[in-house]
Parts: structure tokens; C-alpha cells; sequence
């Protein structure tokens, strides 16, 4: 327990708002959204302080110094071993101290902020021909400031070990500015003895600093280089070696890897090195991982700027949770390998020396099989199956979760092979079973390990394993740490490796910085009990409310799924992907997939937040950003998926309560269109004209700046039901015709009648007006959705059972049928079947019509994929049967446009949803030639399109029409203008036989929204 001292002026919260230009949190949700970090390990802040710049931060720790409040320095919160959480103030640098200052490409130096994404950096860079040589697998969400803490290295810091920088941050830090917690702001870094005698000399507290530190140096010079293993990737224990006169006395060296115990780091001195211009991918495929491991040296003789590897457990977990599928059949035979990378000025040199190796390995008496890759994106693709190490080893169905404590030990690299057959052997003593892969070139091996964390026996077994892998590493010569530091999981064990006298100088060093003990205290040295600040542990009771969806994958259990988050921060990126859209807009933990997530584990742990359970605010508050896209479920490497908790939460949230006026404007777009259909003159009329229209939006909670979508003139279903039916001896098909493409935009529908009977199909469509529900999830109307999918399956229920196909227009609908469908009746037979039946227009086409031949169209074409397409789907049939028509298409990182349904037409939402569209594309369209196509299939992403460039987005069955009807080179000229159907009333004065509909039509919507309103209350 921290007791702050007392302050008759003010509280703590109080001092720091009135003093900094930053945020200041003490609330409860800010400090549960802090309480942990990607390790085992919860404590929840005192508070949480986020500054907007050096003088800032500076500021805050002196006003915790007023109070004697601890702090903890936070950057992306990714770390492994809890030295990210504490009993503290959080010092967060991530979302505005975050800038790269300078590039001194003369001098190879960069100078960056804390906050500053490693990513940025490296960008930054580049122009320059240099990089960043440490580069972990977070690389484009990781902070320098985080890295420096931990003292990081990552897969290319081989490379920087070629060139003589060594391979973790410290090696390549030239300068620190740094600040103590009792004030003293200095620069440090190497240091020769007279300046270091100058230094003493001047007194004050920075000379006593050094001076004390020359002495611990002096008195324990010959035990450092005694007892420190001399291995690439020592990360364990405080950096004392660098304080040697051999190594210059570089203080900037001793401190990077403190994680955050000694000082707080203000700005960052970093030295870069040349980037290869060209790399080349060698992958070696071994009879088992041990081999791969014992062929090491022999590899690294040859210089490669990348040495990793893989063991066939890994590829097996891919498998079963369906990781990067086509990635893996990449690999070549094996069950066991190493990815080789080379790297030269052009390609032809990294080739030669990729070719020099497999030469040599082939006069070998059983040499591997090997694959050079020349192809960039193979390249690409196989690096994310390495990098995805992590989140595939966490939750595989029908194993055991895994948990971090002993995921990155190091040892001399020509030991990888024996150390790897002797971790194994102990694995089997304790009868777990892990996947090992790794930094195998510079001996640093990773794992996730199914240890119980929550018996009394599984926390014993665990705590022994530590202590015999910590035994074993220290025979072979290693580190307890190999990449993610001590922190509490690693603390304890440290005298294992360093004896109680450098423990002593360990001691002697953070007391030199940090007297008083209030940088992030109970980490490294003297460090909490391992068993101790457990996140699970035998106290985790959380609550098992029952719930609509039903978790499959989680075993039923929704506090097993809000549990699900590793906390690796993939969705704090800040492009690439679709997750989280509302975080690359706001740079706020709370709108990131992971904030969220934790926060519904804090809400059922019910401590810190959730005493009123489903009707937290703090929780509400999160969600409310969360666009729904669906991305987690996909980008995610562990699958979080916050579309769903966030539609389950807000079942219950709003039950019995009102929902916001949007609720009902939007998320009852089937009944209000199904109304509009009756008179769609005179719904345009209202929703578009002023001042009718103003008041409508303003009643439905609707961003004034949003034009609101004309309904047809005649639907869809009205149309095909007076047409002659086609191949009448052809497959039967069911086109889905959902709400929007039926009463919105019917010439979408229209068009892929005609492409499915041009490509032989006999098109049926379900006369019953039927909907999936996709906008109720949004507001979490349930129950309501539940009906509408009992509605469909008892409707369809013959052609589900006789196999028919269902073809879909929208994304969005077609989501439903193959996610949340299964979700909500996991054990019907007919919605499993229908869920594995339904398909996406362009996926059938390439899938289920081998003997079409789609139509020749010669045109450019930017293709933007809806995120539910792109999450639950995937684009890459549509984009193969775009190239199969001929066409050249272009298909940017966009992620999500931002209008994400209902998302964007809401008041509150409505700058949040312009940025995101901002990003990528909305620039990338306006850029556009006028003769370019712009192609997506997603109702919203088309009117964000068109709202905010003027630009008339096409759905690939619409593109392919034009094709059929036009030729190979479509319509001359320009894109055809999209005409909207149904009837445009001119502003005037309405008749009074119209006003009076109005009335009529008014109560009628009243008594609709009264009765969908009523269901939803149960």
C-alpha cells in the first residue's frame, strides 16, 4: 500500500491538473485501464498522467515528488514481465510525447522523444538509406522509450551486431537526457576520466552521481566481468559492464534496460546504421527444431542480417486457429526452421549470398531442404507467420492456454541445440507442452508455457519450473532474459545468475539514481515475489453472467473471452490494418482493442470499476468509439473480437433504458425502410429536404453535415418478382437481397441478377421480407436480432437442409450469417449450415463458377475493402476475379473508412469517422484519375465515398455489368453518375394532402418503433 504524504493545499490530482498543459486521470477507469500490461501481472495505479511534452513530464515528477507518490514511465504497454504496472502514478508518453526531433544522416544519430513508435523512426530514416537496428516484433507499435527501458533487441538485430553496434538498444544508444525523481536533469553517455573527474568535481547532485558511481564500479570492476555472461542477448539485471573503463564508462549504456527503476528518460540520442537496399529470404527446413538450433554458428558464419527460428509446434497451432493459412504452405519440408535473411545493396548481391549457403549446405551429408525467395511479398507473408509466434502459442482450441514467465531465455548461440533438447526435457517433467521459436542466431529463445495460474498445485508447479529453467539457462552460460527484461516475473531469480554480491551492486546502483525508492519500486531488484500481484492467481473469481452470444471458442464463457487479450498491442498501430480505426484517430488506450478489452475484464473482476456490473460507464465510455469493424477479429493475432463484446455489453447496458435517438433512427433501418417503401416520395421528401430535414436529423441524433440515403422508388424484391425467372435448369442460388441493396440501392442487386445468369446460375430470392439484423447488433438489440436470424432459419429451412447456396451484396449481412449467427446458436444444425452456404458476390464467383469466364474490362480500378469484408471474408477472390477480368487494380492499406454503418451518421461520431476516412482513403480517391473506378462492395463505404469526395463508389457486381454491357473498355468517358432512385421532392411548401400522409405515416412509424422497441427490453 502507498501512503501519499498530505498536502493542506491540494490533493495529488489536484496539483498535477492545475499545473500541466497534459491529461491527468485519477478516475477509476483510467486506473483500471492501467492495472496491467502484456505479462501476468495487475496492480492498479494511483493514477495516470499523460503529458503533452518534456516540460511537462518533467513538472509531473516533481509534483509526485511533493507527495512522494512512486511512478512508473508507460509507452506502449507491451511488456512481458509487469514492469509496466504498479502500485504508481503512470507517466503515459505515447500519445503526444511522441515526435523524432532530428536526423543527423552525416552522423548516422537520431534523436527522438520517449513516446516516439520505432516505426516512425525507422520511416524517418530510411530516405537516408538508414534504419534502426533493433527491431522486435512490435516494431510498428513499440515505443523508443519502451524499448530503451527494456533494452530490446528483436530479428535484425543481427544486423546491427555485423556492423559492430551489438544487438540490443544499449549498443546503440548514444546519449540520454534523463531526469531523477528528485530532480537532477542531466545528459549522459560515454564518459573519459577527466570528464568525469571535471564532473565530480563540480559537486551538486550530478557530481555525487558519478562519483558514486566510479566507486561501485572500482569496488565490483573485477566480479562484473566475472560473472556476466558474455552472450548477445544478456538483457537480465542492470547493465553494470557498461560502467568499465573498457567499455568508456557509458552511463547512457548502464541505464538502458533499468525498466523505468533508476531515472525517467526525456529525449533519446540513438545511433542508426546503413538499411540494406535489398534483402533475400533463405528458408532452411530441418528434421526437427533441434538441428535447426545446432546448425546456427555454422549459418552465422556467413553474415546474415536475420536468423530466426520455428518448430513444426508452431506451424500446427497456425493450423488450428487458422493463422495465415497460405502462408504456411510456403515453408519448405520440415519440422523444424530457419529463416535466413540477407541483405546487399541490390538484389543480386543478397541472392549470391543466400546461393553461397545453400551451396555449402548441400555438400553436407544430409543437408536441410531449403526455398530462396525472391518474391517480396512471399517474403513479406512468411515474416508475419514468424512474427505471429505469439499470438498463435496463446489460445489454441482444445489446448491449454499459455502465459509468458519464461518466454525469452538466452544462451550462447552455439549452445541453441542442446539447450533446446534440455528445456524440452523439462517442459516434459512438468508435462507442458510449448512451441519454441525464437532469435535462434543470437541464442534467444521464445515460448508461451500452459502453466495453471489459478490452483494452488498449477501456481507450485509453476514456481518450481521457473527456478529449475533459471538453474538450467545459468548452466549453459545465459540470461534469464534474452529480449524482455526481469521486471517482477524475472526479479526474484536473479540471484541464480549473479550471485548475492552483484545483487548488492545492483542494489547499490538503483539507490545511487533513485534514494528513496520511487521509480517504479518492486521490479528488477528486490523485486515482488513472483506469485505475488497475479492477474489470474487463486482469488480470480470473476463473474459468469449469463449472455446472448455464446462463446464457442471461449468455452461458453464471456469472462474467458474478455480474458482472451494478450495485451500485445497490435491495435495500437497507427496504420496497416483495419484495428482499431478509432485508436489511429485518438492515440487513446481506451479506444484501442486492448484498452477495451481489459476494461471488461475489470468490469467482471468488479474491484476497481464493475460494482455495477453491466452498467459500468467507464465501459460504456470506451466501447462508444468502437466503430464495430470487426478488424480485431482478424488483425488481432489472438482474435479479440470487441464487435461482439461490445453489442453483448450493450444488451445489457440499455436494458430497460432508453437508447440514444440514433438507436432507433438507424439500428431500425429494416422496419423504417419497409415503411419508406410505401411512400418513398414522400420519406425522401423528409429525411432531404429543409426544414424537414433538419429536424429529422436532429430527432434521430444525426450528424448535421451527413446527407441522409434516398430510398428507391421501387425495391428490389418488386422488381424481380414481376421478371420472367432465367436458366431455369441452372444451379439454384438465393440472392440475398438485405435491407440496403433492396430498398436503398437496388441497382446493385439488378446487376448481380445479370452477372449470376450471364455466369449460368437460375437466381431465386425469398419472397418474405426477411433481414439478418446487422444494425441492431450496433446498440446491442439482441433479442430482437435473435428473432430476425429464428425468422430466416425457419424460412429457409428447406433450402438450408437441400444445400442452396445464399449469394450476398453487403459485407456487413454476409458477416452476419457466417459470424454472428454461429455466435448466437452454436448448436443448430441449419445455422451452422447456412453459416458455411453463404457467400460474398465476388467469393462465389471465383469459388463455385470454375467455368465462368467473367467479362474483359481494361480499367484502372482503387479497390477499398468493407472491414467486415476484409475481417470475416477476405478480398482476395474479389481481387483475383478483378484480375482475371483484366483489370488493373490498385488495392491500398485503407483500413476503415470510417462510416462503419451507423458509426458515422451519429452527431458525436461524426469528426472521429471523417478522420478515419482521412488517413489513407479519402486522399487516395480525391488523387484519383477521373476515369479510375473506385470498387467496394459496402453500402456505407460508398456513401462515405461520395459524401465526403463526390466520387461514386461501384460494387464489383456493378463493375462487372459494366462489363458484360459495355465491352472490355466500359463506357467512354468518365464513371457513370450514380442516380439515385425514387422520387427527389423540390424544396417548397407541402400540399396539405401531403402533410396529412406525414401524420399518418408518423403514427404508423410511432406504433413500428414502439413494437421493435418493446422486444428489445427483454
Amino acid at each position: 500500500m502507498v501512503t501519499l504524504k498530505s498536502s493542506t493545499a491540494s490533493t495529488l490530482p489536484e496539483r498535477l491538473e492545475h499545473s500541466l498543459r497534459g491529461e491527468v486521470r485519477f478516475d477509476d477507469g483510467s486506473r483500471a485501464l492501467y492495472a496491467t500490461d502484456g505479462s501476468n501481472y495487475r496492480q492498479t495505479p494511483i493514477g495516470v498522467v499523460v503529458p503533452r511534452d518534456k516540460q511537462d513530464l518533467i513538472e509531473a515528477i516533481r509534483i509526485c515528488r511533493e507527495f512522494g507518490a512512486p511512478i512508473v514511465s508507460r509507452g506502449c504497454g507491451t511488456s512481458l514481465a509487469g514492469q509496466c504496472c504498479n502500485v504508481a502514478v503512470v507517466l503515459d508518453t505515447s500519445k503526444y510525447f511522441h515526435h523524432v526531433l532530428d536526423i543527423d544522416a552525416g552522423q548516422r544519430l537520431a534523436t527522438v522523444e520517449p513516446g516516439c513508435i520505432l516505426d516512425v523512426l525507422r520511416d524517418a530514416a530510411a530516405p537516408h538509406g538508414l534504419t534502426f537496428g533493433p527491431d522486435p516484433a512490435t516494431h510498428n507499435h513499440c515505443t523508443l522509450g519502451g524499448m530503451l527501458g527494456n533494452d530490446s533487441c528483436g530479428v535484425h538485430s543481427v544486423m546491427a551486431a555485423l556492423l559492430g553496434r551489438g544487438p540490443r538498444v544499449s549498443h546503440n544508444t548514444r546519449e540520454l537526457e534523463i531526469l531523477t525523481y528528485d530532480g537532477c536533469r542531466m545528459t549522459v553517455g560515454p564518459t573519459s576520466d577527466a570528464s568525469c573527474e571535471r564532473i565530480v568535481r563540480e559537486g551538486g547532485r550530478r557530481g555525487e552521481i558519478y562519483r558514486r558511481l566510479r566507486e561501485l564500479r572500482d569496488r565490483y570492476a573485477d566480479l562484473i566481468r566475472e560473472r556476466f555472461p558474455d552472450i548477445p542477448r544478456r538483457v537480465s539485471g542492470y547493465n553494470l559492464p557498461a560502467l568499465l573503463p573498457e567499455n568508456g564508462f557509458n552511463i547512457a549504456e548502464a541505464l538502458v534496460g533499468s525498466e523505468g527503476t533508476c531515472v525517467a528518460i526525456l529525449e533519446a540520442k540513438l545511433d542508426l546504421i546503413p538499411n540494406p537496399r535489398a534483402r533475400t529470404l533463405l528458408v532452411l527446413g530441418y528434421p526437427d527444431v533441434y538441428s535447426a538450433g545446432d546448425h546456427c554458428p555454422e549459418i552465422m558464419k556467413h553474415g546474415p542480417v536475420g536468423l530466426e527460428g520455428i518448430d513444426h509446434k508452431l506451424i500446427s497451432y497456425m493450423k488450428r486457429t487458422g493463422l495465415h493459412p497460405s502462408d504456411i504452405q510456403l515453408l519448405p519440408e520440415g519440422k523444424g526452421w530457419l529463416m535466413v535473411e540477407f541483405g546487399a545493396d541490390s538484389r543480386e548481391e543478397s541472392d549470391a549470398k543466400a546461393r553461397e549457403v545453400m551451396a555449402m549446405l548441400e555438400q553436407e551429408q544430409n543437408p536441410p531442404s531449403m526455398k530462396l525467395f525472391d518474391d517480396s511479398d512471399e517474403e513479406a507473408k512468411l515474416w508475419e507467420v514468424r512474427e505471429s509466434g505469439l499470438g498463435a502459442t496463446a489460445f489454441v482450441p482444445n489446448l491449454d492456454d499459455t502465459w509468458p514467465g519464461w518466454e525469452d531465455s538466452a544462451v550462447p548461440p552455439e549452445k541453441v541445440g542442446p539447450y533446446l533438447r534440455d528445456l524440452r526435457e523439462l517442459f516434459h517433467k512438468y508435462d507442458y507442452e510449448a512451441s519454441l521459436y525464437g532469435h535462434f542466431g543470437q541464442g534467444c529463445i521464445h515460448c508461451r508455457i500452459p502453466f495453471d495460474l489459478r490452483s494452488a498445485a498449477g501456481l507450485r508447479d509453476y514456481r518450481s519450473f521457473v527456478e529449475e529453467a533459471a538453474e538450467l539457462v545459468v548452466g549453459y552460460g545465459g540470461s534469464l532474459s534474452g529480449e524482455h527484461g526481469d521486471g517482477q516475473a524475472r526479479g526474484e531469480l536473479l540471484p541464480k545468475m549473479y550471485g548475492e554480491e552483484l545483487i548488492q551492486a545492483f542494489r547499490e546502483f538503483k539507490a545511487i539514481w533513485d534514494p528513496d525508492n520511487r521509480m517504479n519500486p518492486g521490479k528488477v531488484i528486490d523485486a515482488a515475489p513472483i506469485l505475488s500481484n497475479l492477474r489470474l492467481g487463486t482469488g480470480y473469481h470473476p463473474r459468469e453472467p449469463a449472455t446472448h452470444f455464446q462463446f464457442p471458442e471461449d468455452h461458453g464463457s464471456f469472462s474467458r473471452a474478455t480474458l482472451r487479450c494478450v495485451g500485445v498491442g497490435k491495435c495500437r498501430r497507427l496504420d496497416g490494418g483495419t484495428m482499431c480505426p478509432s485508436f489511429m484517430v485518438t492515440r487513446e488506450e481506451k479506444d484501442s482493442t486492448r484498452g477495451r478489452a481489459h476494461l471488461l475484464f475489470e468490469m467482471l473482476r468488479g474491484e476497481t470499476i464493475g460494482k455495477d456490473g453491466w452498467r459500468d460507464d467507464k465501459v460504456k465510455d470506451a466501447l462508444d468509439l468502437c466503430l464495430a469493424c470487426k478488424g480485431c477479429k482478424s488483425d488481432c493475432p489472438v482474435s479479440v473480437d470487441m464487435a461482439t463484446y461490445k453489442a453483448e455489453f450493450y444488451s445489457h447496458y440499455y436494458k430497460r433504458r432508453i437508447r440514444p435517438p440514433a438507436a432507433y433512427a438507424m439500428g431500425l433501418i429494416y422496419w423504417w425502410a419497409r415503411l419508406a417503401s410505401r411512400l418513398p416520395g414522400l420519406f425522401n421528401f423528409l429525411t432531404r429536404t429543409p426544414p424537414f430535414s433538419t429536424i429529422a436529423k436532429k430527432l434521430g441524433g444525426i450528424a448535421p453535415q451527413r446527407e441522409m440515403p434516398v430510398f428507391a422508388g421501387r425495391t428490389f424484391k418488386d422488381w424481380f418478382a414481376r421478371r420472367t425467372p432465367r436458366n431455369p435448369s441452372g444451379r439454384r442460388i438465393i440472392l440475398w437481397a438485405d435491407t440496403f441493396n433492396n430498398y436503398l440501392f437496388p441497382e446493385t442487386a439488378k446487376a448481380a441478377v445479370e452477372v449470376l445468369e450471364a455466369a449460368g446460375f437460375h437466381v431465386t430470392v425469398p419472397p418474405r421480407a426477411l433481414c439478418c439484423g446487422r444494425p441492431l447488433y450496433d446498440w446491442g438489440m439482441l433479442t430482437l436480432a435473435k428473432h430476425l436470424l429464428r425468422q430466416i432459419l425457419d424460412d429457409l429451412r428447406g433450402e438450408i437442409r437441400a444445400g442452396t447456396p445464399v449469394v450476398g451484396l453487403e459485407p456487413s449481412c454476409v458477416s452476419v450469417f457466417r459470424d454472428e449467427l454461429v455466435n448466437l446458436f452454436p448448436h443448430d444444425n441449419d445455422a451452422v449450415r447456412l453459416s458455411k452456404q453463404t457467400y460474398l458476390f465476388g467469393e462465389f464467383l471465383n469459388k463455385e463458377a470454375p467455368d465462368f469466364e467473367p467479362p474483359r474490362l481494361h480499367r484502372r480500378a482503387i479497390v477499398h475493402g468493407h472491414c467486415h469484408h476484409k475481417a470475416i471474408i477476405g478480398m482476395s477472390d474479389e481481387e483475383e476475379l478483378m484480375k482475371r477480368m483484366g483489370m488493373e487494380i490498385e488495392t491500398p492499406d485503407t483500413g476503415c473508412c470510417g462510416m462503419a454503418g451507423a458509426f458515422g451518421f451519429e452527431k458525436d461520431k461524426y469528426d472521429v469517422s471523417v478522420k478515419c476516412g482521412e488517413r489513407v482513403l479519402l486522399p487516395a480517391i480525391r488523387e484519383a484519375a477521373r476515369d479510375t473506378l473506385i470498387v467496394t462492395d459496402g453500402f456505407s463505404c460508398r456513401e462515405q465515398i461520395e459524401q465526403l469526395t463526390g466520387r461514386h463508389g461501384l460494387h464489383l457486381a456493378q463493375v462487372m455489368q459494366m462489363a458484360l454491357r459495355e465491352g472490355p473498355h466500359g463506357p467512354s468517358g468518365n464513371l457513370p453518375e450514380r442516380a439515385y432512385p425514387g422520387v427527389r421532392n423540390p424544396p417548397g411548401r407541402p400540399s396539405v394532402p401531403l402533410l396529412l400522409a406525414v401524420a399518418g405515416l408518423g403514427l404508423a412509424a410511432a406504433a413500428s418503433v414502439f413494437v421493435a422497441t418493446r422486444s428489445t427490453k427483454s
